[in-house]
């Protein structure tokens, strides 16, 4: 299912994690066209792309290779390196994305191994990741909990085999 773009097994699969979830007040993707393919494959129109999502480069992927679990992510942002640096530039678009929806809204973020789990470990620092378990694979990531200004917790969402 990987490359440029999205296979038809990979259409598949967004079809049917899309069915159980949404709507969204806002859809964002990575500017890979096989992100902003998901987002239609599962039924929802895209309201911005944003290149940070692609892939962080070299020199965060030398201090957090994908794939790993989320523990491991979450240790590497204590760090306070260029993977830190990254992952705290998601968490900045994030925010602004929840500026943008209702107060009770939603927001769908599809990007990319890697970015999921930076995304996810960076917008809730007290997190105990141990049991969110191995990295995403296709269609899978993680609801994020917002509530009085901050992330309150989250939950890894993995596509049942």
């Amino acid at each position: 299912m990987g490359g440029d773009h999205l296979s038809q097994k990979g259409v598949a699969l967004a079809r049917k994690v899309g069915q159980g979830i949404g709507p969204f007040d806002f859809v964002a993707t990575s500017t890979l066209p096989r992100a902003f393919e998901t987002a239609v494959a599962m039924g929802f129109a895209v309201t911005e792309q944003n290149e940070l999502m692609n892939t962080y480069g070299g020199a965060v992927e030398r201090e957090a290779p994908w794939p790993m679990p989320y523990f491991h992510y979450s240790e590497i942002v204590k760090q306070e390196g260029m993977a830190s640096q990254y992952a705290h530039q998601l968490k900045g678009y994030y925010l602004d994305i929840l500026e943008r929806i209702p107060q009770s809204g939603s927001a769908l973020v599809i990007n990319h191994g890697g970015v999921v789990e930076l995304g996810v470990v960076v917008c809730l620092p007290e997190a105990d990741f141990s049991d969110w378990g191995d990295s995403v694979d296709y269609c899978e990531g993680a609801r994020l909990f917002w509530d009085d200004g901050h992330f309150t917790h989250g939950e890894v969402l993995h596509v049942p085999k």
